[in-house]
């Protein structure tokens, strides 16, 4: 990198709108936290969540996904059922360059009381906002603050370029503007 790894994020970040918008020091008071940290950008998560339900007897296949099978949620919390699922999608709208790889990890605030929250990487070039796979683990129902910190994404800089970016082979889930459903 070169630089301090927090200093090579706000670099990236403000000069190359790798992340809109972009908090430029961790905002804690109050709230789950949230903003740049030390080697990586903790995310929030919007005030959109798409619930699991079983209301209509669906079945979950990602060849065939039926919008059916989740409720939309709009608002300041969301409270997922026991061992259940949501689907959310971060405030921040990402950018990432071409000689970076993006991965994310739960905060450990929501890990400690059962919450795991899944992204796969973020490809070199990939661009959007992220969509969170968030899992409530526990037999009780589970809340989840919008608005406020969900998960770190840490960037790894590659020593060259790839061959080929997301953004070359024109990825299935290129710029997503909100929760994107599965799709093939």
């Amino acid at each position: 990198m070169g630089l301090k790894p927090d200093h090579w994020i706000r670099k990236m970040a403000l000069q190359h709108g790798m992340i809109e918008p972009f908090v430029e020091k961790q905002v804690r008071q109050g709230v789950i936290s949230y903003g740049l940290s030390s080697y990586g950008y903790d995310v929030r998560v919007a005030d959109e969540f798409k619930v699991f339900t079983n209301v209509f007897n669906t079945i979950v296949d990602p060849k065939g996904f039926d919008p059916r099978s989740m409720i939309d949620v709009k608002g300041d919390v969301c409270i997922i059922p026991p061992n259940a699922f949501a689907l959310a999608r971060t405030v921040e709208y990402f950018r990432i360059p071409r000689g970076v790889l993006t991965l994310c990890v739960g905060k450990s605030t929501y890990a400690r009381c059962g919450i795991i929250v899944n992204v796969t990487p973020l490809e070199p070039e990939w661009e959007g906002y992220v969509t969170l796979e968030i899992s409530n683990t526990t037999p009780l129902p589970a809340k989840i603050y919008a608005n406020e910190g969900i998960a770190q994404m840490i960037f790894l800089e590659a020593d060259e370029t790839c061959e080929i970016s997301y953004a070359d082979k024109k990825g299935k889930y290129q710029r997503q503007q909100g929760i994107v459903l599965p799709t093939i």
